[in-house]
C-alpha cells in the first residue's frame, strides 16, 4: 500500500499526466454515450422489424457487435437493420479496437509505468533522512562498501542520472536516487545538511565538481573522493574533499605488505593502536613438524599465533595444529614481542633474490615503491615501453614469455606480485608462475569477487581486491572503525563492547562459535592493550575488542552484536 501511494503521488504530481487523464476520461465518456445511444437505437430498429427485446438484450447486442464477437444469435433482416449493424460494427472497430488501446497506452499506461519507475528511483530522499552516505557512482569499490553499510545498518543512496539504469539498480535492491551527481540542484533533494558522508568515485574532474558543490551546501559533511592521478589530490582537497584516496596506491602497498621478504622474520601487515599484526613463513625453520603448543612461541616471545595460512586458505589456530613448510603464521603482539620472535627465526629461510612484479601500472609501481622502502629488491615486467622507468629494475616484455620471466629471475625469486587490471590475465599468469616455480609465494590482484576462488585454485597464496581495499578505507572513515584486510575475505576489525556483550567472559559470549571471529586483543583503561586475552576474562561495557575473521564472520558479528546507535 505504501508503494502504491508513492506511485499515485508521482502519477498525479505531473501536470501533463493530469491533463492526459482528463482526456482519457473524456474519451471513455464519449464511448459510454455512444454505447448507450446504440443500445436505445437497437430497440427502435428491432421494433421496425417486429422484434421485441429487453433492455439487457440491447446492451448485450451492442457490446457483442462493437467488440466484433458477432455471436449471430440476434440478427436484423431489413436493409435498415443491416445498415445499423454495420454502423455499430465499424464504430466498435474504430473506437474499441483502435482508438481505445492507443489512448489508454498514451494517456494512462505509459505515464503509470513512468510513475512506477519514478517511485522505484525517486528524485529526492524522504524528509527526515539523516546520518546517511551519498554515493555518486556504483562501481566495484562502492559496491563492496554498500555491503558493509548494509551489514552495519547505515543508510545510503546511489545517484544515477539515467532513469532506466536507476530502475534496474532498484530492482536489484539498491537504494537509488534518479539524480545527476554533477547537477547543483541535486543536492537540494538529498538531505545533504544531515548526511554523514559523500563518496565520489567518478573521474577526477567529476569528483572535483561534486566536492565543490557539496561543500557549498554543507561545510561539515565528510567528503571522500578517489583520485586516479596524484596531481589531482591537491585540487580535490582545495575543492573541499576531506579525504582523497588513490586506490591504486592503496592496493599496491597492500600487495607489497604481503611479501614475506625472503626470510622468516615477521613482516608487519597492519596495526590497530599498540596491537601489531604480522606474518612469518615457517619454511626452513625449526618450527616445522611442531604443533602450536609445542612451538612455545607465546611463552618465549609473548606474541600469539592468531591464524594460519596454508596455500591461500586461512585456518583457526588450534593447540594441536601442526606447522608445515607451507605454513605462514599470523602473529599478533606488541612491537617488542614481534622483535622477540624475529630474534628466534631471523637467520632462517634467507633469500636476497628480488621480488618479481608483473605489471607496471599504478598498482605495480606503488608496490615497487613500498618494497623499496623496506629495502627489498624487485624487478618489474611490462610490455608497454612507456612504462619503463629504470632499465635496471624494469624489464620490457610479455610476462607470458618464458624468456622474459627468466630474465626477471622468476625461477629463483621467493615472491611474485601479479598486478595487472585484468582478472583473466592474472589467473593465467598465476597458473603459469606456479608451474614454473612451485614453492614461490604468489600474490595476485583481483577486481571481481567472483574470481577470487579461481585465483586461489590457480595457485595464488594471497589475493587482494581493489574493491575491498577501497571499501575498507572508506568505511574506516565513515564509522570510525579500523578494518585491516589481511587478504581477500579476511579482516581485522574493532568493536566497542555494548550491552549484548558486557559482563560476559569471552568463553561465555561464544563469539567464536557464533560468528567464526576470534578476539585477539582487548583495550582496557587500566591494563592497556591485552593481546590474546584469557578466555575467562570478562568484557566490560565500552571496552574495545579487536577481532580477526572472514568478511562473512564480520557481517555475522555486526548483525548479532550491532553497535548501539543513537
Amino acid at each position: 500500500m505504501k508503494f502504491l501511494g508513492s506511485q499515485l503521488s508521482y502519477f498525479f504530481a505531473n501536470r501533463r499526466t493530469r491533463t492526459n487523464v482528463k482526456k482519457l476520461l473524456k474519451f471513455v465518456l464519449v464511448l459510454v454515450l455512444m454505447y448507450a445511444a446504440y443500445s436505445i437505437l437497437f430497440h427502435y430498429v428491432a421494433l421496425y422489424e417486429g422484434q421485441d427485446h429487453s433492455w439487457v438484450t440491447g446492451f448485450y447486442w451492442v457490446l457483442v457487435t462493437m467488440s466484433t464477437l458477432g455471436f449471430g444469435d440476434i440478427v436484423f433482416t431489413t436493409d435498415l437493420g443491416r445498415g445499423f449493424s454495420m454502423l455499430v460494427l465499424f464504430s466498435g472497430v474504430l473506437f474499441l479496437l483502435v482508438m481505445l488501446p492507443f489512448t489508454f497506452i498514451e494517456f494512462f499506461y505509459a505515464p503509470w509505468m513512468k510513475a512506477m519507475n519514478q517511485a522505484k528511483a525517486p528524485k529526492k530522499l524522504p524528509e527526515g533522512t539523516t546520518n546517511h552516505v551519498i554515493i555518486t557512482k556504483l562501481d566495484a569499490v562502492t559496491d563492496a562498501l554498500i555491503k558493509k553499510l548494509v551489514a552495519y545498518k547505515i543508510e545510503y543512496a546511489i545517484l544515477e542520472p539515467d532513469l532506466q539504469k536507476a530502475v534496474d539498480l532498484s530492482d536489484m535492491d539498491y537504494h537509488v536516487v534518479n539524480c545527476d551527481a554533477t547537477d547543483y540542484e541535486t543536492y537540494k533533494n538529498l538531505c545533504i545538511e544531515r548526511a554523514n558522508m559523500v563518496v565520489a568515485t567518478g573521474s577526477d574532474m567529476e569528483n572535483t565538481n561534486v566536492a565543490f558543490t557539496v561543500r557549498e551546501f554543507n561545510k561539515d559533511v565528510k567528503i571522500v573522493a578517489s583520485a586516479a592521478s596524484s596531481d589531482s589530490v591537491d585540487i580535490l582537497e582545495m575543492a573541499g574533499a576531506n579525504y582523497v584516496l588513490q586506490m591504486g596506491e592503496i592496493l599496491g602497498r597492500s600487495l607489497a605488505r604481503r611479501t614475506l621478504g625472503g626470510n622468516a622474520r615477521v613482516h608487519v601487515i597492519g596495526h590497530i593502536d599498540e596491537l601489531v599484526i604480522g606474518e612469518s613463513t615457517a619454511q626452513e625453520t625449526p618450527l616445522i613438524g611442531k604443533t602450536i603448543v609445542e612451538s612455545k612461541i607465546r611463552e618465549s616471545t609473548g606474541a600469539s599465533i592468531v591464524g594460519i595460512w596454508e596455500r591461500g586458505k586461512y585456518k583457526q589456530p588450534m593447540p594441536d595444529s601442526v606447522i608445515t613448510d607451507k605454513t605462514v603464521l599470523v602473529l599478533a603482539g606488541t612491537v617488542e614481542q614481534l622483535r622477540n620472535y624475529d630474534e628466534l627465526v631471523s637467520i632462517y629461510h634467507v633469500s636476497d633474490k628480488p621480488v618479481v612484479i608483473i605489471g607496471a601500472g599504478r598498482v605495480g609501481r606503488a608496490a615497487a615503491k613500498s618494497l623499496s622502502e623496506r629495502q627489498i629488491d624487485y624487478r618489474i615486467i611490462d610490455k608497454n615501453p612507456d612504462r619503463i622507468r629504470d632499465p635496471e629494475k624494469y624489464i620490457l616484455g610479455d610476462a607470458a614469455d618464458h624468456d622474459v620471466l627468466k630474465k626477471a629471475g622468476l625461477e629463483e625469486a621467493h615472491t611474485a606480485l601479479i598486478t595487472t587490471h585484468s582478472d583473466d590475465v592474472n589467473i593465467y599468469l598465476t597458473i603459469y608462475c606456479r608451474q614454473l616455480s612451485p614453492n614461490m609465494q604468489i600474490i595476485s590482484r583481483a577486481t571481481y569477487e567472483k574470481n577470487i576462488n579461481t585465483m586461489h585454485r590457480a595457485g595464488a597464496d594471497f589475493v587482494m581486491s581493489y574493491a575491498t581495499m577501497g571499501a575498507n578505507s572508506i568505511f574506516n572513515i565513515i564509522d570510525g572503525q579500523d578494518v585491516l584486510t589481511l587478504a581477500e575475505g579476511l579482516n581485522i576489525f574493532n568493536h566497542k563492547v555494548n550491552r549484548k556483550l558486557a559482563d560476559k567472559s569471552l568463553i561465555e559470549s561464544d563469539i567464536r562459535k557464533d560468528t567464526g571471529c576470534t578476539v585477539v586483543a582487548i583495550k582496557c583503561k587500566d591494563d592497556g592493550m591485552v593481546v590474546s586475552p584469557d578466555p575467562k576474562r570478562v568484557l566490560l561495557l565500552n571496552q574495545e575488542i579487536i577481532l580477526i575473521g572472514s568478511s562473512e564472520g564480520e557481517n555475522e558479528f555486526s548483525s548479532r552484536y550491532e553497535k548501539d546507535r543513537e
